[in-house]
């Protein structure tokens, strides 16, 4: 039987843990207490801190009884992942806590399948909750107050999330429509480029676009690695520029990880490479003044790629691409990667962009799955959008 796992640590918040179970209960909803505290429930729970620590690769010692805090809660936090992980039986999931229940839940959350419903009341929701939440979808509720015994305010709220769990649990989104979904990375500066490739296919395709902002690279692979895309039609790669050269919208790593693990049909191209981002002026590192920039808006800064930093973004993607097996189709637009790459335009650089080219080109090492082309337009092009599409749609047919 699927149940919502109320999640909290019972030690300390025994009463508001209690609470929101029963308010969750009353709807109709079946309900699964989880503890994940470290001192001992004060309220009966249907799964108990020791079973959760159980989970940890070392046992349920390496959880409670250690005298650090810190290392407790890091350590639960590890456990409880694996034991959400374990489960079958989740419809959705709610949590309650201050900053160590917070770290701990969110963990499991986050390790939960996208669409699943999370809902997490915490005294941190109002802040920098991007630590919490990362690429996931939980739901971060301000507890307003601190979780130090039920009051007037504190009953409402907890009310009211646990109305919203047992709404978003009992009645699921309707299925798909069975179309098998595709990631787009899009950027503004490449918007007409990517609005036109996912209306040639969205008649075939559930086209999910990305923003390339850092976060929306690893939302599109953690997409990927989950099994919920047939295919990446990656045209913006821009946050490899911020990971390589300190902007404010990087990649990871493991950007184009998924891409190998999973051998994904996928088609890549060199958007946005032409710039870094930063916030407003005044943001801007010092050892940067001087270069070319160009005013977003009041709060974004673009600074031009020079044509050793392209050499550089060109050999790290190539030399990336160049470890997936799965088929690969790289296009190079020879006219310019961006909105501002365009002959008159406030970035239009051909050097950098030769110096760029030539590396992908030469550290991505073309064979018989991996491509590329050159195709004598810009990004934003028309006819490029069509040579994206026929690509895709080649090697998908592989």
């Amino acid at each position: 039987m699927k149940r919502i796992h109320v999640v909290g640590t019972a030690d300390t918040k025994g009463e508001e843990l209690a609470f929101l179970a029963d308010a969750i209960a009353a709807t109709g909803a079946v309900v699964c207490r989880v503890d994940v505290g470290t001192r001992g429930a004060t309220v009966p729970v249907d799964v108990s801190a020791e079973e959760v620590a159980a989970h940890h690769p070392d046992g349920r010692g390496a959880v409670l009884g250690i005298d650090d805090r810190g290392r407790s809660v890091a350590a639960m936090a590890g456990a409880f992942t694996r034991f959400v992980q374990s489960r079958d039986d989740i419809s959705g999931i709610i949590g309650i806590g201050g900053g160590g229940g917070t770290s701990i839940i969110t963990a499991g959350m986050r390790a939960l399948p996208l669409g699943l419903p999370k809902l997490m009341v915490s005294t941190l929701a109002s802040g920098d909750t991007a630590p919490y939440v990362d690429v996931s979808d939980i739901i971060m509720m301000p507890s307003v107050t601190d979780m130090a015994g039920l009051n007037r305010l504190s009953r409402v709220v907890l009310h009211n999330a646990a109305q919203a769990i047992a709404g978003m649990a009992v009645n699921p989104a309707p299925a798909a429509d069975g179309k098998a979904s595709i990631g787009l990375t899009m950027f503004g500066v490449t918007t007409p480029c990517v609005t036109a490739i996912a209306e040639h296919l969205r008649s075939t395709y559930d086209c999910m676009v990305f923003h390339a902002t850092g976060t929306g690279g690893r939302s599109m692979e953690k997409l990927a690695d989950s099994g919920l895309l047939s295919g990446v039609i990656d045209i913006t790669t821009t946050e490899v520029c911020d990971l390589l050269f300190g902007g404010v919208l990087p990649a990871t790593q493991d950007r184009f990880g998924a891409i190998a693990r999973t051998k994904l049909p996928y088609v890549g191209s060199v958007g946005a490479l032409d710039m870094v981002n930063f916030w407003a002026p005044s943001t801007i590192p010092e050892h940067y003044r001087g270069r070319l920039f160009y005013e977003h808006n009041p709060n974004v800064t673009l600074m031009r790629t020079t044509a050793r930093e392209c050499r550089a973004i060109g050999e790290w993607i190539g030399t990336r691409l160049a470890h997936c097996e799965g088929p690969v189709h790289f296009l190079i637009p020879e006219k310019g990667v961006s909105a501002l790459d365009i002959e008159g335009g406030a970035f239009f650089d051909p050097e950098a962009d030769a110096a760029l080219f030539e590396a992908v080109e030469r550290t991505i090492r073309p064979g018989a799955t991996r491509r590329v082309t050159r195709l004598p337009l810009h990004i934003n092009d028309p006819d490029f959008a069509k040579a994206a599409v026929a690509a895709f749609l080649d090697i998908a047919r592989q």
